[in-house]
């Protein structure tokens, strides 16, 4: 009860901060930045260019562990406030006006930008590289921690010589400096959100493609990697032209930029045309097959439409990044390796989804937190089933309008909603219930749909009825089906789900004769 009035003062300074930045409209940043690696410490410069859409007497930016030297508004010093984590100024600034504001700072960045191999004596395995996921690049460039606010960001990166520098836009120019200092120029077109903007900093070398409509995609390796960039890099122009076709509207970015970093928070990280991932993805053409960067690939492309392009507005919209990003790249391993392996992996998909669901914890996809496997999987499979009942041209159409409508916007689900129907001539209003606010997971709709598309698929839940619970009988029973079943994905999960029955001879005769797949299972 004591915390009460805390809280509504805090909820309070929260909204009249969200009224105020409202009230202007940042479109433009110049950001300098120097990493100090030594000290774990940025030293930097940013000038933001605003307009004032109302009038207001204060702006703010967020601003997390950061000393400022100097602020700047028109040119001029003005006092400022800095509590730690934001900075305001106080001015009254009239509707109509345009302003610029230029900030002067150190960062002693406790996240967001991670300095490696610094402090050993191991020499050429320096990195740093930051992760902004959601709201975090105002710990190291005063920024804002709301997605709503989209700016144009120009950057420029000063490190030493012998280093390579990865960071969003297109490369303008090098200028190097006496002192063994390079400050590398890079411009971007469109606008952001700030926690896309990223940059890498490490010993580099890069191959360049070209995709099909002629975007300069830029591949980056460690020079100890050099006979992994194929395995690695496997697919990426293929995936590249795919999507921009099955999406039906153009790569929006300059160019596009993939860069593997040491001990990486996750998989990937899909900064605007600048994806940052984890060097455990590096691998030679015989791990390929067990582990590789495709489907991670192909994840992280999708994002630069949806997330990217099109940003979610708050978190219960969520399904709007992940489960877009996940699906797309379910449909480029489709177009890659087969209609085999897409359904399976649905199947083994939804599984983990009704076993998750049928043990009390299912979450609906505007549950603002909800977790990974709701986000990405029960995302997926929601446009799965929506273009399934829509068909593939109105739902090809539905999202070339949301995505062309919403281009450098912010989007809720009902805006995308409303695009399918309009594309479709469909209420879905029935189909919202059920995939989107719903936190069961309909298993037997989707079983339906993957027998149905799928002959392995329907042969595999055909044989679990006759298996039933009499597992003793499995090995009898698929003994006879063996030589008759041509899938080795049908085969895999059959060995997965009654391989402990069988006897050792049966197992024997597996390793000597099956394919790979059914070995590994």
């Amino acid at each position: 009860m004591k915390r009460t009035p805390f809280l509504v003062f805090f909820l309070l300074m929260q909204l009249l901060s969200a009224q105020v930045q409202d009230k202007v409209d940042f479109t433009h940043a110049e950001v300098f930045v120097e990493p100090i690696p030594e000290e774990k410490k940025i030293n930097g410069s940013v000038t933001y260019r605003f307009d004032v859409l109302k009038d207001v007497d204060s702006i703010f930016l967020d601003a997390h562990d950061i000393d400022f030297s100097s602020v700047l508004l028109d040119k001029k010093s003005v006092p400022f406030t800095s509590t730690g984590s934001t900075i305001s100024i106080s001015e009254k600034f009239k509707k109509g006006d345009t302003h610029s504001i230029e900030l002067r700072y150190t960062a002693h960045p406790k996240q967001t930008v991670y300095f490696l191999g610094w402090d050993d004596d191991t020499k050429g395995d320096e990195q740093i590289w930051t992760q902004g996921q959601g709201k975090y690049t105002s710990h190291w460039l005063p920024s804002f921690d709301d997605m709503n606010e989209k700016v144009e960001f120009d950057i420029s990166i000063k490190t030493k010589k012998n280093l390579t520098v990865f960071a969003n836009g297109k490369l303008l120019d090098k200028k190097e400096y006496v002192n063994n200092g390079i400050t590398w120029r890079y411009d971007m077109k469109e606008p952001m959100s700030s926690y896309l903007v990223a940059f890498a900093i490490g010993n580099f070398e890069k191959e360049t493609m070209l995709s099909s409509s002629g975007v300069p995609i830029e591949l980056y390796y460690e020079p100890k990697d050099s006979l992994k960039v194929e395995p690695t890099y496997r697919y990426t122009q293929h995936i590249f032209d795919f999507l921009e076709k099955e999406i039906g509207v153009q790569y929006p970015w300059q160019n596009y930029k993939q860069i593997p970093v040491q001990d990486f928070l996750y998989a990937g990280m899909e900064n605007t045309g600048a994806t940052i991932f984890s060097n455990t993805l590096v691998v030679d053409s015989i791990a390929f097959k067990d582990k590789n960067y495709v489907n991670v690939n192909a994840h992280e492309l999708a994002h630069q439409w949806f997330g990217d392009l099109v940003t979610e507005q708050s978190g219960e919209h969520h399904w709007l990044h992940e489960g877009f990003a996940t699906f797309y790249a379910y449909l480029a391993e489709k177009d890659i390796f087969g209609d085999e392996y897409y359904y399976w992996h649905l199947l083994e998909t939804a599984q983990a989804l009704a076993n998750f669901s049928g043990e009390g914890n299912g979450e609906a996809l505007t549950n603002s937190s909800a977790g990974s496997l709701t986000f990405y999987e029960k995302g997926a499979w929601a446009l799965v089933m929506l273009k399934e009942r829509v068909g593939d041209a109105n739902f090809k159409q539905g999202i070339k309008n949301y995505l062309n409508t919403y281009a450098y916007q912010n989007v809720t689900i009902p805006d995308f909603m409303w695009e399918m129907e309009k594309a479709s001539g469909v209420k879905l209003s029935d189909f919202e219930s059920v995939w989107l606010q719903e936190s069961e997971f309909p298993f037997e709709e989707v079983k339906r749909f993957l027998m149905e598309k799928s002959p392995s698929v329907k042969s595999y839940f055909e044989l679990q009825n006759q298996i039933g619970g009499d597992l003793e009988s499995a090995e009898t029973i698929l003994q006879e089906k063996w030589a008759t079943l041509n899938s080795e994905q049908l085969k895999h999960h059959l060995v997965l789900d009654y391989g402990s029955k069988f006897s050792t001879s049966t197992i024997s005769k597996m390793l000597k004769t099956e394919n790979l797949k059914v070995r590994q299972a």
